[in-house]
């Protein structure tokens, strides 16, 4: 089941987003409102028409879209108004972030939040004068309904318009402040920085039940990683500590599905308790690589587990038969939030043996009552109960009952009604998902995850990415990033003219979009690094060089650093911004930044160093003053900070002692580190390093100074400690 429309025979209204591939589009493609996909058609018809334009920006997964889609966009009444008065669009924020983006920030701006639904009202022109998230069908609470603020706001355009235009105007001339990033050379980061930023990352944490803040709660794995990152310099087992509890209280929780595998969003509680049940693709991807730290810094094979059951989900429900990884999982099923989830008392007495029973119950804390209720449903279910570990002392010695209890559990929820799937594959979330699988099959020695790495890229390169032409035998490419003398020994990046291959953002149901995003970029190249790592082959490495030039040459700002998160021919968009807050998902300049970093230590390219480097310069007095904003960039300075440690293996890696070699090199929490052979596209010194005695052999290396070279792999892990 996809999170689509059904047979448009079947609906009373169709409009224009039956033509579109986006499932949450899809979604509204049978209100009664006269929706336009964000384009020239939508603003030409608002220009035309002197009409303002409603903006409502959501994702296929959201509940609180499903439930304002249901209470007011298939309202007739509401519809009527919304076709008299405006000219209405609907975006999906996965599609199209970099719109999002610009709404998102006037919004929060305007009132202090945000979130989705996110609705907004702009001028012919695209520039945004007012806005909000979900309105209610009724006035509540002191609140307007949904309908009296379209009345009101028509009202205004009718009567005010020139106001309005005049206020939009300075309103965005505020936005392109906000959103403008100045060079801050004056800054100098230093040790400090990261001792700094890891104190106050440190705040806020919750010693009862992990994670940092009060409900909502968000797992934001990118806080967790760098303080990972910073116990490990600094020797601080409080930080450690405090990671590791956490992974413990979420993987307990109901946020954790105890039955499939997978985690939801976020939690409403503060406990992990109870969900929002949505699953994302990024979430996921960016926790298996959590779990994985966890695992390597801890030894705990607990966390293994976990990655092992996150990515048995993600190959079982999430993947395309030819490799691509689906976005996400709705939150609702049979138009009830957590259905698929749940489950009464009444049914684990009909599914299990009184043994198996008594040990579930006890275990996953089920009871008559129940634990969680839909407070948006006018009719909830009775006496849901949200899986988590309430004891996990009720299964010593009863595993074998615990385990056949959660087979039947499966077997049976297998059968239900699955929540909506949001089918579309997008290059960015990809990205982050090859990256986890590649390093988790690595880290676990499971070749199953490799294979799913490999073809998951070849998905990428056959459905979005566009290879350049080749080019005539001895034509070089343009100078690194506009500098005419580089004293790189390797090949110039590319120029802005001669941009290489283009990666677009989505494909879906036999089609790409035309839609090209810095993150896509990033993401994808953080993950075929990963890739590359875990299998020494060639051709990834090579693939990661192509996409890395094109990346700089479409979004790099040569003259102030920093990536654009658009290109500069988006002519939709009414300014480009440089994303800088690493929240849900890490920012495409972090990704960037770290990307370019690993592969310059790889390549030895002194213009990716140069890219990094002026990346993480521009965000300086955020990394400064807002570290909590910025945890994945705070990465990767800690990455710049030093010479980063290279292992480099050399010798048949397919037999077992050269995978033997290659396993150790990744089985150490070494964050600071790169792994590579000495073929291909790599440095320069590693190439002149040697199989000894014919036998795979591993060397670490800083600079041009190496340990000695091995053929034990628990040598070559104690060398990397």
């Amino acid at each position: 089941m996809t999170a689509t429309a059904t047979n448009p025979a079947a609906h009373k209204h169709t409009n224009r987003l039956a033509q579109q591939k986006s499932p949450y589009l899809l979604q509204h493609a049978h209100n009664p409102v006269e929706w336009f996909a964000w384009g020239d058609e939508a603003f030409e018809k608002a220009k035309r028409e002197n009409k303002p334009i409603f903006l409502s920006i959501g994702y296929s997964t959201c509940h609180w879209c499903h439930v304002m889609e249901r209470e007011s966009f298939e309202n007739e009444e509401t519809a009527k108004f919304l076709n008299e008065h405006f000219v209405s669009i609907k975006v999906d924020r996965e599609e199209r972030p970099d719109v999002d983006k610009i709404y998102m920030t006037f919004v929060q701006s305007m009132t202090g939040s945000g979130g989705w639904p996110l609705n907004v009202f702009l001028t012919p022109d695209r520039k945004p004068f007012f806005g909000g998230t979900y309105w209610p069908p009724e006035a509540k609470y002191g609140r307007p309904s949904f309908l009296q603020v379209l009345q009101q706001v028509a009202s205004a355009w009718q009567t005010k318009a020139n106001d309005i235009l005049k206020s939009a105007e300075s309103l965005s001339a505020q936005l392109a402040e906000i959103t403008e990033r100045a060079p801050t050379n004056r800054v100098t980061l230093n040790k400090a920085t990261l001792m700094n930023a890891g104190l106050r990352l440190k705040e806020g944490y919750d010693e009862r039940n992990g994670g940092w803040g009060n409900a909502p709660k968000f797992p934001s794995p990118s806080h967790p990683r760098f303080l990972l990152r910073y116990a490990a310099r600094f020797g601080d087992d409080e930080a450690k500590r405090m990671v590791l509890h956490t992974c413990d209280k979420m993987a307990a929780g109901g946020i954790y599905d105890q039955i499939g595998g997978g985690f939801s969003r976020y939690s409403v509680d503060a406990h992990w308790l109870v969900p929002h049940f949505e699953k994302m693709l990024y979430d996921n991807a960016q926790l298996v690589q959590l779990y994985l730290d966890a695992y390597l810094i801890s030894g705990d094979a607990r966390y293994a587990d976990v990655v092992r059951d996150v990515l048995r989900y993600v190959v079982r429900d999430m993947t395309h038969p030819e490799g691509g990884f689906y976005s996400a999982e709705d939150a609702d099923s049979e138009g009830k939030e957590g259905k698929f989830y749940c489950w009464t008392l009444a049914e684990l007495k009909q599914l299990l043996t009184a043994e198996e029973l008594a040990v579930a119950t006890n275990y996953f804390g089920v009871t008559e009552e129940g634990n969680f209720v839909d407070h948006s449903d006018p009719k909830p279910l009775p006496n849901q109960n949200v899986l988590s570990v309430a004891n996990p002392d009720a299964a010593k010695g009863k595993e074998s009952l615990l385990a056949s209890a959660k087979e039947k559990l499966f077997q049976t929820r297998a059968k239900r009604v699955r929540p909506g799937l949001d089918d579309k594959v997008l290059a960015s979330w990809n990205g982050l998902m090859l990256g986890a699988v590649a390093r988790a099959g690595i880290v676990l020695g499971d070749q199953s995850f490799i294979a799913a790495a490999e073809k998951n890229v070849a998905f990428i390169q056959s459905k979005l990415w566009v290879a350049a032409p080749q080019r005539a035998p001895g034509i070089l490419p343009g100078p690194a990033l506009g500098v005419a003398n580089s004293t790189s020994s390797a090949p110039a990046a590319r120029s802005r003219q001669d941009a290489g291959g283009t990666l677009f953002h989505r494909w879906r149901d036999g089609q790409r979009d035309n839609t090209q995003l810095l993150e896509s970029y990033a993401f994808l190249l953080s993950g075929l690094i990963n890739l590359y790592e875990a299998t020494l082959k060639s051709e990834h490495l090579d693939f990661a060089i192509e996409l890395t030039e094109s990346m700089v040459a479409r979004f790099y700002d040569k003259e102030h650093g920093g990536f654009w998160q658009s290109t500069g021919d988006a002519k939709d968009l009414i300014l480009r911004v440089k994303d800088d807050y690493d929240g849900a998902e890490p920012s495409g300049n972090s990704v960037a930044a770290m990307s370019l970093l690993r592969l310059a230590a790889i390549t030895e390219r002194k213009d990716f160093r140069e890219a990094a480097d002026k990346t993480i310069q521009l965000f300086a007095d955020r990394l400064q003053q807002m570290p909590q904003a910025v945890p994945f960039m705070l990465g990767a300075f800690d990455f710049a900070f030093e010479e980063p440690r290279r292992a480099v293996v050399v010798g048949d890696v397919l037999n077992p002692a050269g995978k033997s070699l290659l396993r150790a090199a990744h089985s150490v929490y070494q964050p600071n580190r790169v792994v590579l052979s000495n073929a291909g596209a790599v440095e320069s010194f590693a190439k002149t390093l040697q199989p000894k005695d014919g036998q795979p052999t591993a060397y670490v290396c800083t600079g041009t100074a190496c340990q000695a070279p091995t053929h034990d792999a628990e040598v070559l892990r104690k060398s990397l400690r």
